[in-house]
C-alpha cells in the first residue's frame, strides 16, 4: 500500500517532533498522516482524504470533533478568563465543575491535573500520605491487576503491568504488586464471567490477608482493562474488591480515565457494581476530547486527614495549569451535552445498530472472544502475523478508517455521534481491513510467532 500524506508536513514533523509511543524509525516507511481538520467523527487529511475516527483519537472524543456547544463555551470563556493560578485563587468553572462531578459520583474535593498519568500519581500520593497522616506510614505500597495500565510517568509505572512500558525504566520504578485479573476470557470450562471474577477476588483476598499492613491502595480499571486488549470483567469483582478493601483497611482507587463518561454504558463504570471507591481518577473524555485535564475525586475522610495547621500535613502537589478555566469550561460543556442529548440512552440504540452492522466481523472464523460493553467493542484475531497491529492499522487507513489494534486485539471505541452511514462505514471497512491483513499471512500459515509488542 502506498500512503499519500502531506509530504512536506510529514517531513517537517519527522525533523522536529518526537511522536508519542512510537519507534520513530518506522516513519521512514510509514510517514505520519497530516491532518488539517476534523468534524464530527471524521478526521480530514491535508491530502483531501478523510478517516472515520474509530478510536476517538485515543479514547478522548465523545461528541465528535468541533462540537459547536463546546466551541461556544470555550470562546466565551476565553473572552472572560484564560488562566489564573489555583493556589490562593479560584474561579467559576473550576468550582462549578467540582460541584457537578461531586453530584455525579458522591465524591468531592476534586484535585486537578493535566492527564491520566498525573491523576494516577495524585491518587497514589494522596493515599500513601493519608495513611502517613493517620500515623500508619508503613501503609505505602500498592497493588494492581495483572495487565493493568495506569500511565507512563514514573509513579504510574509502579502500578502499570505492561512490561514494554516499564522495562527500560526499572531502576527508577518502585514496583507495586500484582494480583490476577478477572478477565472473563480466562474462564475455565463451565465457568461464567462472574465465576472468574469471584476466583480473582479470592486471590486478591489471600494477598490482602498477608500484605494489608503495608498496603495503601488497590488500583484498578473498572470493567475494562483497555491496554490489556480490552479485557472485560464482571461487576462482581468490583463488589468483592470493595468489601475486601473495607475489611483490610485499604483504599480502592477506580481508574475511570478510559472507561468513564459513558464508555461502558453508565456514566462511570464502577456504578454498574453499585459501589463507591475511595478515589476516582478521571481524564480523557472529561473535556470531550478538546483540552488536557484530569481530576481526582475522594472522600470527606481522606480530605479531613490533610486539614491541619501543619503545612507538612497538607497535600503539596501542583502544576502551573491546575484547574485551568478553559479546560474546566470544556468539561462543563461536555457534561451539559450528556443531559441535552440524552447520550446514555441514545447510546443503547446506537450500540445495538453497531452490533448488527459488525455481526459479520464478530462471526469471522478467525475472530475469538467477540465482545462489547457499552460503547466498547473488541475482537481477538487468530493470526500468525507477528506485526498484525501495524499491518491492520495501515489497511484500515487505506479504507478511510482509524483503528489501531492492541496486539492481536482489534477494537473500536467511536464517538457517540455515528449515524447509519457512518456505522456502516465502520463495520464494512473494519471487516475489509481484516480480510486484507489476513491475506498478507504466509501461504503455509507457518507456526505462530509471538505477537509484536505494540501500544494502544
Amino acid at each position: 500500500m502506498t500512503m499519500t500524506p502531506d509530504d512536506s508536513l510529514a517531513r517537517r514533523s519527522l525533523a522536529s517532533v518526537w511522536h508519542p509511543c512510537t519507534q520513530m524509525k518506522r516513519h521512514e516507511a510509514e510517514p505520519p498522516v497530516a491532518i488539517a481538520g476534523a468534524q464530527g467523527p471524521w478526521l480530514y487529511g491535508t491530502d483531501g482524504r478523510r478517516y472515520l475516527d474509530g478510536i476517538s483519537s485515543w479514547w478522548v472524543n465523545l461528541f465528535g470533533h468541533g462540537h459547536p456547544h463546546i466551541q461556544a463555551a470555550l470562546a466565551d470563556q476565553l473572552a472572560r478568563l484564560d488562566h489564573v493560578m489555583l493556589a490562593g485563587f479560584t474561579h467559576a468553572p473550576v468550582v462549578e465543575l467540582s460541584e457537578r462531578l461531586a453530584a455525579l459520583t458522591g465524591l468531592g474535593h476534586a484535585f486537578y491535573g493535566s492527564d491520566g498519568a498525573a491523576a494516577t500519581e495524585i491518587a497514589l500520593k494522596m493515599s500513601a500520605h493519608y495513611w502517613r497522616n493517620q500515623g500508619r506510614p508503613a501503609k505505602c505500597r500498592f497493588v494492581g491487576l495483572a495487565g493493568g495500565y495506569h500511565g507512563e510517568t514514573v509513579g504510574a509505572l509502579a502500578v502499570t503491568d505492561i512490561p514494554i512500558f516499564r522495562e527500560a525504566y526499572a531502576p527508577l520504578v518502585r514496583l507495586g504488586s500484582v494480583v490476577p485479573s478477572p478477565d472473563a476470557r480466562g474462564a475455565q470450562p463451565g465457568e461464567s464471567a462472574a465465576d472468574v471474577a469471584r476466583r480473582a477476588a479470592a486471590a486478591l483476598g489471600d494477598w490482602l490477608a498477608e500484605h494489608h499492613a503495608t498496603t495503601a491502595a488497590l488500583i484498578l480499571e473498572p470493567l475494562v482493562q483497555c491496554a490489556a486488549g480490552m479485557a472485560m470483567h464482571d461487576p462482581e469483582f468490583l463488589r468483592q474488591a470493595r468489601a475486601l478493601c473495607d475489611r483490610y483497611e485499604v483504599h480502592l482507587v477506580a481508574d475511570e480515565i478510559a472507561v468513564g463518561f459513558g464508555r461502558t454504558g453508565t456514566m462511570f463504570a464502577h456504578q454498574q457494581a453499585g459501589i463507591r471507591p475511595d478515589f476516582i481518577c478521571l481524564s480523557k473524555g472529561l473535556t470531550g476530547g478538546t483540552l488536557p485535564l484530569s481530576a481526582v475525586l475522594t472522600t470527606d475522610a481522606v480530605y479531613a486527614a490533610f486539614y491541619d495547621d501543619d503545612i507538612a500535613r497538607g497535600f503539596l502537589h501542583s502544576h502551573s495549569y491546575t484547574g485551568n478555566p478553559l479546560a474546566c469550561r470544556a468539561a462543563l460543556a461536555t457534561l451539559e451535552l450528556f443531559e441535552s442529548t440524552g447520550a446514555l440512552a441514545a447510546n443503547v440504540q446506537r450500540a445495538a445498530a453497531i452490533d448488527a452492522a459488525c455481526a459479520p466481523l464478530s462471526r469471522h472464523p478467525r475472530v475469538r472472544h467477540a465482545r462489547r460493553l457499552g460503547m466498547v467493542w473488541a475482537w481477538d484475531v487468530e493470526t500468525t502475523l507477528p506485526d498484525f497491529a501495524r499491518r491492520y492499522h495501515r489497511q484500515a487507513l487505506a479504507r478511510g478508517l482509524l483503528l489501531r489494534p492492541i496486539g492481536n486485539t482489534l477494537y473500536a471505541m467511536p464517538p457517540y455521534v455515528l449515524d447509519d452511514s457512518e456505522i456502516d462505514h465502520l463495520a464494512t471497512q473494519a471487516l475489509a481491513a481484516l480480510e486484507a491483513t489476513l491475506a498478507e499471512e504466509p501461504a503455509d500459515h507457518a507456526a505462530a510467532h509471538r505477537p509484536e509488542k505494540v501500544v494502544p
